[in-house]
């Protein structure tokens, strides 16, 4: 029996406790409730939840060490996550270990430090219809997937969006306003696979949708660390005499 791929799903966890809030009748559980639900369906994974109120924000150098894939979702707090965490979850997808991006999270720290780029779009919030085109179907996060999803009413993100080109560019969504948006953009930093996907506005229960669903449990079994061998840096004898 193989290894089960070992997921971390990361959320600041704050709109959920705002009885007012829309988010606190969606997901009860929290976003990160949500979302680990839907890999539980998809796979073989072994699911771990992690906020920010925890001690080291759930993210201790041990959790990190016992992680294969990072699920990060965040809106509200990107400023209270500490930069010492930040370097430590940096360092483990350098190290190799896969990291997703979800929604508002193309704001978080350790998305733009790992882009290198301010990371900023338009935005709107007035029920926008969302399509997501599927532009790179050979592509494995696109595995079981219809030629578009269609999500309903969502946030819009539009272009430009502020980031470095995408290694590989597997959905583009398009909004009723006649926005688009690179919705599905895939990167390699060090050893690490990173994944950016767009949907998931907290009002909304985009996390229950079984497409969207599909493709996170896709992206980490695309993301997780390759078992390659680690490169050795430095002065180097030669090989032949």
């Amino acid at each position: 029996m193989s290894t089960p791929l070992r997921i971390t799903v990361w959320n600041e966890y704050r709109h959920e406790l705002h009885a007012d809030h829309p988010a606190s009748t969606i997901y009860p559980e929290g976003i990160h409730g949500a979302i680990a639900a839907g890999l539980r369906e998809h796979g073989d994974f072994a699911v771990r939840t992690a906020t920010l109120d925890e001690p080291e924000h759930g993210l201790s150098e041990a959790v990190l060490a016992e992680t294969d894939v990072l699920l990060w979702w965040g809106h509200m707090a990107h400023g209270e996550v500490r930069d010492e965490v930040v370097a430590r979850v940096h360092a483990r997808v350098l190290d190799g270990m896969g990291l997703i991006v979800l929604h508002s999270g193309h704001f978080s720290k350790i998305f733009k430090r790992l882009m290198g780029t301010s990371c900023d779009l338009k935005w709107r919030e007035a029920d926008d219809h969302e399509r997501i085109w599927v532009v790179e179907p050979s592509h494995p996060i696109a595995a079981g997937l219809p030629e578009c999803i269609e999500l309903g009413a969502e946030e819009m993100y539009g272009e430009r969006f502020d980031i470095p080109a995408p290694e590989a560019l597997v959905f583009v969504s398009w909004f009723t306003g006649g926005e688009v948006f690179r919705s599905g953009c895939c990167y390699t930093r060090g050893r690490g696979k990173i994944f950016y996907f767009r949907p998931g506005h907290e009002s909304y229960p985009t996390y229950f949708n079984p497409q969207v669903r599909q493709v996170i449990a896709n992206a980490a079994r695309w993301a997780a660390p390759s078992g390659g061998p680690a490169p050795v840096f430095g002065n180097a004898k030669p090989r032949e005499a």
